[in-house]
């Protein structure tokens, strides 16, 4: 029988394998170095892909925090004091606005006489001040003069950290978008201020009401600050207070929409007092609950067309305002009611009762001043409340952020 030269047999298998190790030890090894592997396969650079992977963002220090609750407790000093200048009717003492010439204010005689007399130029002195005194001048000029600087003030306290926490590194990816964000709005309110200031020292020859600036712009430089503030305040808390993890219900949920919904009525109702403030609407009906002897006066929809009454007749402006006032009222004692059926953390309530007591606090001055004739150290304190009810809906609002997945 003939054996077929293509079959194998274990012996053949056996001889060839032991040729192959005898073949391979004649050859010397070399270590591999891991500089010879590519770049993409070294171990080192897989490590470090995995682990760049794998890390989190940069946690942002908690001096960063620190910083913006600073700042906005600066703007809320400026809206305070700029509310104070509107109510001493001396925002319209200095004529001319330069960023830093204006710094230096005057010292000697001269100097004061010169500064007086550009003022007469304007409408203001002409129609309202004729009879105003240099010492008299000198009292409305200083507080127009402590509000820009103190908003020269509040634009350094945002872009000087913001530079030094940037070039330290501090500051991760959408933290330096937040900052970038904050230092230019702080800029174009300075600019929105003096755009305000401009439209009361124009000439109206057809005109003989007491001059003062455009309600609008008034609006929209105190809408400005109130973003500013509110942002710079969010962003701090979020920081600073770890979230509450708490369990996603309907009724949580419903809670957090509810918040929400409430801090957009307050600051809707703070924004209606810049129109207030602006028309002089807190001097039309000094009377709580009916305005005079009616529920709705007969001079609310006088202006035509109609939605001209909105923003400039005083009647419709103070009853709007009133109506915000007592709706977020309402809205907050609805939300405190709501939330004793949900069992919240400790410090969580805390923010709940707050905003309840700060809003009862809020409408007790807001009627006062009503009922007074708008006093100024009154009114400066009904505007700070606006503040600090605004201010304890977002801390709310932080109470019952989302803990991210």
């Amino acid at each position: 029988m003939k054996r077929n030269p293509t079959a194998s047999c274990p012996g053949d298998k056996l001889f060839q394998q032991t040729r192959s190790l005898v073949y391979w030890r004649q050859i010397p090894m070399r270590p591999l170095s891991v500089a010879a592997l590519p770049a993409a396969h070294s171990p080192v650079a897989s490590r470090k892909g995995r682990a760049s992977l794998a890390a989190p963002p940069a946690a942002v220090p908690p001096a960063v925090g620190r910083w913006l609750l600073a700042c906005s407790g600066a703007v809320a000093g400026a809206v305070v004091l700029g509310g104070v200048t509107r109510l001493t009717e001396s925002g319209l003492s200095m004529v001319d606005w330069h960023l830093v010439k204006e710094m230096k204010p005057p010292r000697t005689q001269q100097e004061w006489e010169a500064e007086f007399q550009k003022y007469q130029q304007f409408p203001e002195f002409k129609i309202l001040n004729h009879d105003m005194t240099l010492t008299e001048f000198k009292f409305i000029w200083y507080m127009e003069y402590s509000h820009r600087m103190w908003g020269r003030v509040v634009g350094l306290a945002y872009i000087l950290p913001a530079i030094y926490f940037w070039r330290r590194g501090w500051l991760n990816r959408p933290m330096k978008g937040c900052v970038l964000a904050l230092c230019g709005l702080v800029c174009f309110q300075g600019l929105l201020g003096w755009y305000m200031v401009k439209s009361g020292l124009e000439e109206k020859p057809d005109s003989y009401d007491i001059p003062r600036v455009s309600q609008y712009r008034l609006a929209a430089h105190l809408g400005s600050a109130l973003v500013l503030y509110s942002a710079s305040l969010w962003t701090g808390l979020s920081l600073l207070l770890p979230r509450h993890k708490l369990p996603e219900t309907h009724q949580l949920i419903r809670l957090r929409q509810f918040a929400h919904g409430t801090t957009a009525l307050i600051f809707l109702t703070a924004l209606s007092g810049a129109f207030v403030a602006g028309l002089d609407a807190g001097l039309v009906y000094n009377s709580f609950p009916k305005m005079g002897e009616r529920w709705i006066p007969d001079d609310l929809l006088a202006f035509s067309p109609m939605l001209r009454n909105i923003f400039e007749n005083p009647t419709t402006v103070q009853f709007d305002h009133r109506i915000l006032g007592i709706s977020s009222f309402a809205a907050v004692a609805a939300l405190f009611l709501f939330s004793r059926r949900i069992p919240l953390p400790r410090r969580t309530r805390m923010a709940v009762t707050s905003l309840l007591a700060v809003a009862c606090v809020q409408v007790g001055l807001g009627v006062s001043t009503l009922l007074l004739y708008v006093p100024t150290p009154l009114a400066a304190t009904h505007q700070s409340g606006s503040l600090a009810l605004l201010s304890t809906a977002l801390w709310l609002m932080s109470e019952l952020r989302r803990v991210p997945k």
